[in-house]
């Protein structure tokens, strides 16, 4: 016998993509050009980092913890790594020797970045720092790093190097297809991997996971370990994209978009729930925001103004879901 449609449920289930669908709707009908092939591909181009890096925060926040350098920690790796490509022939370069195959430096990129967030990780995991008071010093200390390695912007990098954050395959962006994978990526981790299991326990009850022989500490250090590699990945777009990277303002402010992403997307503070479908959306919905807004001429402030409001109203939302469930 086939069960009945459970309306409430469904609506309940895939209320942010309902959003998502409205908001798109509501820009469409105020400005057709919203939904050009073109401008929905300067959408997802605009928003793939913070993308990439709300998937990793969404790790963090499960564990009922958060990812405050991933910003700074983008603009250390993205600095380190573009010196090391910068062309031969480039008068201003910042290192006398190089640059170095491409590949190799991408590869570097992704270890130290994932180094540094498990450094900081096993500071939280095996010091009982809060994740916050952790990672705000440490994202002070990655952007003085990344000042005190280069006091201005470091540029004419190959285009090796630049093809992941700037090149196309059959006319389409390259810096969507990494999205793409580092979502499939996501997913694969949180839903089929025992670490994936783990990280839900450790956000559920730290101490309900320790009896069932989880190693919390070893499951903290891999999380910030993956948000930082997540960072990692967007510093390499970002100085691709760009054609250079900036110690001061690469990646800046990155990891309060990667916060809000995470969160409208259902991400919950309390821990122990998250979806990276829901964090998908939430990017989408921040992305409609800054793209829809900007082509209906409405100011900056107001951008933000309305992001804000979006955020706490999914944090409200999200405390109400769970009162009810207790």
């Amino acid at each position: 016998m086939q069960k009945a449609f459970d309306k409430k449920k469904f609506i309940s289930q895939n209320s942010i993509w309902l959003v998502l669908i409205g908001l798109i709707a509501l820009v469409s009908i105020a400005q057709p050009k919203f939904l050009s092939v073109s401008n929905m591909i300067t959408l997802v181009q605009g928003e793939a980092v913070r993308g990439i890096m709300a998937f990793g925060m969404m790790f963090a926040i499960c564990s009922r913890g958060i990812d405050l350098t991933v910003g700074a920690s983008a603009a250390l790796v993205a600095v380190v790594s573009a010196s090391l490509v910068q062309d031969a022939d480039y008068a201003n370069r910042l290192l006398s020797f190089g640059p170095l195959p491409a590949p190799l430096v991408i590869l570097v990129a992704l270890i130290f970045g994932a180094c540094i967030g498990a450094l900081y990780g096993a500071l939280i995991a095996y010091t009982k720092i809060p994740p916050f008071i952790a990672t705000l010093g440490s994202q002070l200390i990655c952007r003085a790093c990344a000042k005190l390695y280069t006091d201005r912007p470091v540029s004419k990098l190959s285009e090796a190097y630049r093809f992941l954050g700037h090149g196309k395959i059959g006319g389409f962006p390259v810096i969507i297809i990494v999205f793409i994978i580092m979502y499939a990526l996501a997913a694969f981790l949180l839903t089929q991997t025992r670490f994936g299991k783990n990280v839900f326990a450790v956000g559920g009850n730290d101490q309900a996971a320790r009896v069932a022989g989880i190693n919390v500490e070893k499951t903290l250090v891999g999380i910030y370990a993956w948000s930082s590699f997540c960072a990692a990945v967007g510093a390499i777009l970002l100085a691709g994209r760009a054609g250079s990277a900036d110690p001061a303002n690469t990646g800046l402010s990155y990891e309060l978009d990667a916060v809000a992403a995470a969160t409208i997307g259902g991400t919950s503070h309390t821990g122990g729930i998250c979806r990276v479908s829901g964090v998908l959306a939430g990017i989408l919905i921040l992305g409609v925001v800054n793209n829809g807004l900007v082509m209906l001429k409405v100011d900056d402030n107001m951008t933000n103004i309305v992001k804000g409001c979006i955020i706490i109203g999914s944090v409200v939302l999200d405390m109400r879901k769970n009162a009810k469930k207790k």
